[in-house]
């Protein structure tokens, strides 16, 4: 059996696979300071809110910006959060060469985001959770194993 990785906070080891870690990316002629700001500006249609949240220095205000209900979520975000993830993370580890080094370093390893703050994108803290970002890091890794 392989071994599981937990990461969490962008300051611990393998810190780079948090959604917060400054690795920034450029879709369609645009940057993106991190996954999170990207990921959380697809949220909405309204293109002054999402250049506002790209332009927001720090990754928790912008989840925070995403998080408010004051602004009304796209309705199909629910059946296209995954993949919206799935591009944002495969874009950063493409773009990013010491953080795709260190993603393929891992292997077969389970990768779990481990935090009882979520319980669909980590696990929840007890393992009950969804751990989708692990989910999509391990196709990440896949994909660009592939590639190679």
């Amino acid at each position: 059996m392989s071994k599981t990785i937990l990461f969490y906070r962008v300051d611990e080891l393998f810190g780079e696979f948090s959604n917060f870690s400054k690795h920034g990316f450029w879709i369609e002629g645009v940057h993106w300071r991190t996954v999170e700001h990207y990921f959380q500006a697809q949220k909405f249609h309204d293109d002054e809110l999402r250049n506002t949240m790209r332009n927001v220095i720090s990754p928790m205000e912008v989840a925070n910006m995403g998080r408010d209900r004051r602004h009304p979520l796209r309705e199909d975000w629910e059946s296209v959060k995954d993949d919206v993830m799935r591009f944002a993370v495969l874009e950063k580890f493409k773009q990013n060469e010491g953080a795709r080094e260190l993603l393929l370093s891992t292997g077969n390893s389970r990768l779990v985001e481990h935090t009882k703050n979520d319980n669909y994108w980590a696990d929840g803290g007890d393992g009950t959770g969804k751990n989708m970002l692990g989910v999509i890091l391990m196709e990440t890794r896949t994909r660009l194993m592939a590639s190679l």
